[in-house]
């Protein structure tokens, strides 16, 4: 995904922390809210899950089974699991933004836009197709919800990754596209171009291979939805140059219509060195006299004073 991972040139300033936190904390907070207001469509969700269920098992990409049994019949696996889906997403991928923004100033802005668009993207995929997790289907379809059977290890409830009680205050039929796995891709593919460190780069890979295990295991994805987490970052990516020029022509015209450009004012002051003064002669500045000025001015003095003692000795 080159498009959103290279350095971007200088737009003319460093990022600043107490702009860059304010615009994160607006955007995350309008997925959220508007995740929430998505309408819970059970039926259609339910139905939605059936039918990636059945497409997967046409394809033989139903892992989901196998993987939730390995976690339910071993709870030294489904514990860490459990909490890895319930926090790594809220503590990784801030830590990486940080890291970016700290140490790779010239790709954070195009870090920042893609995993904002990217985002936004899953939304509208929560919006146009809700999807009832495994772990939510009927007992019958085969699945067990490790995050209630391990709840008692944790702070989470009925509703996965909400905390215990606020279960009401998430969408939990938001399944498709899986943005766990989706942002777990932008920081294994950030971790892999800008670390220097071997085991940074092997981070990059390692860490989105155990969140698709960890979301296919614990029953609150589908293989599918991991796969469209990973396509609507691709999306993302693609997008972000686009997002970022459009960013750009916003800022410009929004700058021209309120920043006021002084108009150009005649000088009250004469523009003149001398400030109007003349210069008298031998003077070469005005106000500052020359040695040969001043003995000028002597000799001028003297014979005006001998023109003026000739007539009284006249009389």
């Amino acid at each position: 995904m080159p498009h959103a991972t290279a350095a971007t040139p200088n737009s003319g300033h460093r990022p600043r922390w107490w702009t860059e936190l304010p615009l994160i904390a607006v955007v995350y907070g309008l997925y959220s809210v508007g995740r929430l207001l998505v309408h819970e469509n059970i039926p259609a969700a339910v139905e939605n899950g059936l039918a990636i269920l059945r497409l997967e098992k046409a394809l033989h990409l139903n892992a989901e089974h196998p993987l939730n049994r390995l976690l339910t019949g071993h709870p030294a696996l489904g514990i860490p699991a459990d909490f890895a889906y319930a926090s790594l997403h809220y503590v990784v991928t801030p830590a990486v933004l940080v890291w970016i923004f700290r140490r790779r100033t010239a790709a954070y802005r195009a870090a920042r836009t893609w995993l904002m668009t990217s985002t936004l993207l899953g939304l509208v995929g929560f919006t146009l197709m809700p999807t009832c997790p495994p772990r939510l289907l009927d007992v019958h379809h085969g699945f067990v919800d490790t995050m209630a059977q391990y709840s008692a290890y944790g702070w989470w409830g009925a509703g996965a990754s909400a905390p215990r009680g606020l279960s009401g205050m998430t969408n939990q039929y938001a399944a498709m596209p899986s943005l766990h796995v989706g942002w777990a891709v932008w920081c294994g593919v950030l971790l892999w171009r800008h670390g220097r460190h071997p085991l940074v780069r092997a981070a990059g890979v390692g860490y989105p291979l155990v969140i698709v295990f960890v979301v296919m295991g614990t029953a609150n994805h589908y293989f599918l939805d991991a796969v469209a987490g990973a396509a609507v970052m691709a999306v993302g990516a693609l997008l972000t140059r686009p997002f970022m020029r459009l960013a750009d022509r916003v800022k410009d015209r929004v700058r021209a219509v309120f920043v006021q450009v002084p108009a150009s004012v005649a000088p009250t002051e004469s523009t003149i060195v001398s400030g109007g003064c003349k210069t008298s002669a031998g003077e070469r500045i005005p106000g500052r006299r020359t040695a040969s000025a001043d003995s000028s001015d002597a000799r001028t003095r003297s014979a005006a004073e001998a023109s003026d003692d000739a007539p009284a000795a006249a009389r």
